[in-house]
Order: structure tokens, then sequence, then C-alpha cells
């Protein structure tokens, strides 16, 4: 354990600069007077690490100095090399340096890590969308990807599904996402970030303007509330069903999760459960589908309609 936190002190001041002991303690989660041990045995082993006290000192080492040492072990290893993922690397245009990259990480690992990143390599396969989703053609992601990059102002035209459907707006790039296959822009038009499917956009032009984003913006937490949020706003209604167990296994999603939590067993051994829907529209086809191994108990539009159309089916094949 030692070696290895000592491993990472250096990695550490190597790729930040100058750290306090609180703050490499911190990261490391030990005692200060731990790392104070640590940098005395890194000066011992002949480490050019040096400390300067006061309120803006720290440890750094020297100018120039930089380690050979990877520090990374098997399981490190292998993960870098299963992140890869060729498709959207190929899509940012970074398809050739990720290989590149690759090549040289491989190049610098003992033979023993090598042999255990080619296995995973070889075992393991990242294939992001979905069995039913299409590729879509994105032929701006890489000015899009370069803009977000240099802080470059977009004049774009974007297609939406609302009239009126194509819309000239001016982006202020702050980040990418990839989600099921599908990339998304956020940036600022107006007031706050929005998000943007970027296989909508129809045109684009890159400014010379730049911009500054946000210091307090973080990509990950705002897209993990944006989606939250996307979900909130799709399902607005409920429905109370009674559902076969062998026709459990067929919900996914929202409703998967809701009759986890919801469902309760009868005693005919069917569920009871209150599931999450977007619309009458669609939880009518949703269930439909499922023909006789649910029972819809409400809302009462809901149950009425799923009658009225099993009563349809019912005189049509009787008719046949």
């Amino acid at each position: 354990m030692k070696s290895s936190r000592l491993l990472s002190i250096l990695l550490l001041l190597q790729t930040r600069g100058r750290m306090t002991a609180a703050q490499l303690a911190e990261e490391l989660d030990v005692t200060a007077r731990t790392i104070y041990r640590d940098v005395q045995s890194l000066h011992v082993a002949g480490i050019p690490l040096y400390g300067d006290a006061g309120h803006a000192g720290g440890y750094q080492l020297l100018a120039g100095y930089r380690t050979r040492l990877t520090g990374l072990n098997a399981g490190e290893a292998e993960a870098l090399f299963l992140s890869g993922i060729p498709g959207p690397a190929a899509e940012l245009g970074l398809g050739s340096v990720l290989a590149a990259a690759q090549l040289k990480l491989r190049a610098a690992l003992p033979p023993e890590l090598r042999e255990q990143a080619d296995r995973m390599r070889s075992r393991f396969h990242l294939d992001a969308p979905g069995w039913y989703s299409e590729d879509a053609e994105v032929p701006h992601l890489p000015q899009v990807a370069d803009a977000v990059w240099n802080s470059r102002v977009l004049d774009i035209r974007y297609r939406r599904w609302k009239a009126p459907t194509d819309v000239d707006r001016r982006l202020e790039p702050y980040g990418l996402v990839l989600k099921a296959g599908r990339w998304y822009v956020i940036a600022a038009a107006g007031p706050g970030p929005r998000t943007f499917r970027v296989d909508q956009i129809l045109d684009l032009t890159v400014s010379s303007e730049t911009f500054q984003p946000p210091e307090d913006f973080d990509l990950a937490e705002y897209w993990q509330r944006y989606q939250a949020d996307f979900h909130a706003r799709l399902y607005r209604a409920e429905a109370l069903v009674r559902i076969a167990p062998h026709a459990a296994p067929r919900f996914t999603g929202a409703a998967a999760l809701a009759l986890t939590d919801t469902g309760t067993p009868e005693p005919d051994g069917w569920l009871r459960a209150v599931l999450p829907i977007e619309s009458l529209e669609a939880a009518h086809g949703m269930f439909l589908a499922l023909g006789a191994d649910v029972e819809v108990l409400g809302p009462p539009d809901l149950r009425a309609r799923i009658a009225e159309t099993s009563r349809t089916l019912a005189a049509r094949y009787a008719s046949g």
C-alpha cells in the first residue's frame, strides 16, 4: 500500500503541480502526518521534491522532472483499453489518435500488464447504441467538437419537433454528451444552458468570436439533472395495473423500475403496481401489446379505451 501511495503522490504532483499536505491527504484518504512521512521517504529515494512553508506553500517537483513510471496496476491497464470506444472516437475525428494512443500505452506497459490488457480488448467489446436505433448521420460533429474544445461561438440552423421546425440559433457550446448512440451538445442559447441534438443541426458556421464557459458549470452534473427533468416531463401520469407474473420481465426502463418498487403480489399470483405513463395514447399501445397478461384498473379513461379496442378486435376476429 505504501509503495502505491508514494507513486500516487509523485503522479499527482507531476500532473497538478504544487499541492499542500492537506490536499494530498484528502486526495489519498490518509492523514497529513502520513503525507509528511511519505514525502520524507521520497526524499530518501532521491526524488527531487521540495516544499515551501506559508500560506501559498506546498510540495512541488523540481522543474523539468518527470517520472517514466505509469503507476498502472492490472485492473487500471485493462480499464484504459476497455474505455476506448472506436465508433464515437471516429465520429469525433479521433479514430487514428485513439489507435496511436493505445499503441503507445501498450508499448509502455510491462509484459504481464500488456498481456492482460490484450486479453481484455479481445474478450470485451462496447457497443453503445441500442439494437433498434439506426445510426444517425452527424456530419457537423467534428466542427461542433472543435468549437467546444476552443470555446468558439456557433451560428446554426436547427430542426426541432415543433413549429416553426427550422430555426436559427447562436450557441456557446459547453460540452458534448453521447447517450444511447446519439450526440448532444450542451450550449448557452439565451438564459442558461440547453440541450441540442447534433444530428438535427442542418447547417452551421463557426464564428471567430470566443466565449468563456461559467466556472461553476459541470457537464456531468448538468446531464444528470437534465435526464431527471426529462423523465419527470416525459411521464406525466400513472396507471394502476395487474400483471401476470410471467409478463413482468417484458417491462423495461421506468416501467420496470416502478414495477420493482410498487409491485405487490395478490392471492392469485398476479402483481398489482402503479406504473408511469407518457400519455393515454402511449399507454394504450403499450398495454395492448401485452394482451391478456395485463389488466388496466385505472385511470378510467384508459381502461375504457382498452376495453373498447378489445371489443372491436373480438368482433373483427369473430366475423372471420
